[in-house]
């Protein structure tokens, strides 16, 4: 199971103790994924009891997915470790109804259409005032059908806007209350007692942000890899030489790459303002194109577009020019992976499923 730090009540911030009062008995959906398993591993911590839910046959160990049978009902657990339920969270059966009723907070760590065809059982399910929370990347959708069909319940949605692995020290954390109260209040006391900064936005103002921090981001390095592919330039060659900046490119479309897909297809398709960001990449490359294809006149004009650029980034630009190179400088020298006919031990496979597939629980929040 996922095991907090075994720390007790004494032992804890006080902070910690007087939000998981409110917050004593936490369900997460979808907790043997990346992000729910990190909210509920901070949950535990701070003395909560945590019940994870997730319809894979699988049990959780020190945060781990590991291959098991879970008999049906609830598998209990030692003090200080998460209890475990095999369920379908679009599928309410009649343990987890009795779990979902109980709890002060129900985290939604699914994919984006679970948590839709969901919100209207869970919410029926929950006691008056208990949080209903979630951690999609796209929030319009949800606040709607939460304004719709919880209106008894406090709401709050989270999106760590960092992967999961690199855990909330100094990372920001977007959160849209849709119904505040104390209990939401609390979660976002906890968060900034994790380490992260909760910075509060409306519905409409984070997907839009999220459209250019993750759609627009997104749509750049896979366009490169595209770009890549299209220029039938081999990988190894490109990084042999590869100055800093593509060097950058390269480690970003490999992290990528070596995602999950339906995490950044819910990205890309999900949020209804990434088509814009998309199109104003499209837009910029025709720019840039326009400047420079066919004309020897051009530099002025050129020079004049990187003025506006600096002027975008306005008092800004010194610390996010030093922070490139701090970047560049801790860039390790490539290595070039010796060649075999053997798989990779980190590559799937053809007789395993991809580590990389699509999952019920996929985490929802990405880099």
């Amino acid at each position: 199971m996922i095991r907090g730090d075994h720390t007790t009540a004494c032992d804890r911030p006080a902070a910690d103790r007087g939000e998981t009062d409110l917050l004593r008995r936490c369900v997460v959906v979808g907790g043997a994924g990346a992000v729910g398993g990190l909210f509920a591993e901070h949950l535990l911590r701070s003395g909560a009891e945590v019940l994870v839910v997730d319809p894979a046959p699988a049990v959780v160990e020190h945060g781990v997915v590991e291959p098991g049978v879970v008999e049906p009902g609830v598998v209990e657990a030692p003090a200080g470790e998460a209890r475990f339920l095999r369920g379908d969270i679009t599928d309410i059966g009649p343990d987890l109804a009795e779990e979902i009723g109980r709890a002060d907070l129900v985290l939604l760590a699914v994919p984006e259409q679970v948590a839709l065809a969901a919100v209207k059982q869970v919410a029926a399910a929950m006691r008056p005032g208990a949080l209903l929370a979630d951690t999609l990347s796209v929030k319009g959708p949800i606040a709607d059908a939460i304004r719709a069909h919880a209106g008894d319940v406090e709401a709050a949605g989270l999106n760590p806007m960092f992967a999961p692995s690199l855990g909330f020290a100094g990372r920001p954390v977007a959160a849209v209350v849709v119904h505040d109260g104390p209990r939401a209040r609390a979660l976002l006391r906890l968060v900034e007692s994790w380490g992260g900064r909760a910075v509060r936005l409306g519905a409409h103002e984070h997907d839009r942000l999220a459209a250019a921090t993750q759609a627009l981001t997104h749509a750049a390095v896979l366009s490169f890899g595209l770009a890549l592919a299209r220029l039938g330039v081999g990988v190894a060659e490109l990084a042999a030489v590869a100055p800093p900046p593509h060097a950058t490119m390269l480690a970003l479309l490999a992290r990528i790459a070596s995602g999950t897909p339906e995490v950044y297809w819910d990205v890309q398709s999900a949020n209804p303002q990434a088509a814009a960001a998309r199109a104003a990449l499209a837009e910029g490359v025709r720019t840039l194109a326009g400047l420079l294809d066919g004309r020897a006149d051009g530099e002025e004009e050129f020079a004049a577009a990187l003025g506006g650029l600096r002027d975008l980034l306005g008092p800004d630009l010194g610390f996010h020019r030093d922070t490139c190179a701090e970047m560049f400088g801790a860039l390790r020298p490539f290595e070039h992976a010796p060649s075999s006919n053997a798989p990779s031990s980190n590559a799937p496979s053809s007789n395993a499923p991809s580590s990389n597939a699509p999952s019920s629980n996929a985490p929802s929040s990405i880099p």
